[in-house]
């Protein structure tokens, strides 16, 4: 039940070419009136060993990607990549120490897109503006998370839980939190069909998935290999796929291919890198080359198989999809009606 891994095109520079260190040039020439010129300084990338921080737990997908493309880079480049765990706040805390870093490409963030779009919404003051203080890298777009129906409902397609929702008046409807990708879903299903449905929210996939086990939910949705446990016992019917369809199941159709419709059914979410914002562009194509280097790596491509996610995407690739995914986030969280904490 592995991912393909090979739908996209891998850039896979030489390794002799990647393991070398590189000149930033920090300064042209300037030519003055008189022809002269002032001398060009240089610096050498890496110049030490760097700090990735991940701004999620030990353990989880977010800390497993980054350790695996942490050791694939440090084998490159030749220098220590240091994976440093501070979450917390939803990976502000984390985040908010690298946006404070000095830009020279020796401190990365690995964190996920709640951290990248979701906290300007639901926080306050998280600690850093996104597009002020940081530059995205390089990201793997995320899976489709699946919609998981308890088989005593008999909901086995999107129109079957439409039907079962407005038959039964209340549904008891999973999330693994509050403003997650699955409070969103049902918040626009809501809106779309005109149900009503208040979802359960708990602290995490695993007490959620733990709560459909024992029968105390209707339907939850979260990410294909956490949801193995309610797979496996049959004690759920797979009848949706958020945004994009999942290679281990490729029979179950997305939502808007079954009539969904909300542009929020379009976004796939994504876990990535980024370094502070004025951190040089050399220093930031070469991250961001060395991620997709790493798809090809055997370590990193166990790791994608277990989560059922594809390949890093490079420097452009990342920046329009975060562009193009940004204002649908944002769109669809402000409507939950979530007060700033």
């Amino acid at each position: 039940m592995s991912a393909k891994l090979d739908r996209r095109h891998f850039i896979a520079a030489g390794t002799t070419a990647l393991a070398m260190p590189f000149v930033v040039r920090n300064a042209s020439a300037q030519s003055t009136s008189q022809g002269t010129s002032q001398s060009t300084s240089q610096s050498t990338w890496p110049a030490r060993q760097i700090r990735m921080i991940c701004s999620y737990p030990a353990g989880g997908q977010t800390d497993l990607l980054a350790r695996a493309y942490g050791e694939f880079i440090s084998k490159q480049i030749g220098k220590t990549v240091v994976i440093e765990n501070k979450p917390g706040a939803s990976g502000a805390i984390g985040t908010a120490e690298v946006a404070r870093a000095e830009p020279d490409g020796h401190t990365i963030l690995c964190s996920i897109s709640t951290t990248y779009i979701m906290n300007r919404v639901v926080m306050k003051n998280p600690g850093y503006d996104m597009d002020k203080d940081l530059t995205l890298v390089s990201v793997i777009p995320g899976a489709g998370l699946l919609l998981v129906a308890n088989p005593k409902t008999g909901v086995k397609t999107l129109e079957d839980f439409v039907a079962f929702a407005r038959k039964s008046g209340k549904v008891n409807f999973g999330t693994y939190s509050a403003g997650s990708a699955p409070h969103m879903t049902i918040n626009e299903l809501n809106k779309q069909y005109g149900l009503n449905i208040e979802p359960i929210h708990y602290r995490g996939e695993a007490p959620m998935w733990t709560g459909m086990l024992e029968g105390t939910l209707d339907v939850a949705m979260g990410s294909y290999t956490a949801a193995q446990s309610v797979l496996q016992s049959q004690r759920g019917t797979v009848f949706a796929v958020h945004s994009k369809k999942v290679d281990a199941i490729p029979t179950i159709k997305t939502l808007p291919e079954q009539g969904a419709t909300s542009k929020f059914f379009t976004v796939s979410g994504f876990t990535g890198w980024a370094v502070p914002k004025a951190t040089p562009q050399p220093v930031v194509d070469r991250l961001a080359e060395l991620c997709v280097a790493a798809n090809n790596d055997p370590k990193v491509k166990e790791v994608l198989a277990t989560f059922v996610l594809e390949p890093a995407i490079g420097f452009k690739e990342t920046n329009a999809l975060y562009q193009r995914e940004l204002p649908i986030w944002i769109e669809s969280a402000k409507s939950l009606g979530l007060e700033p904490a």
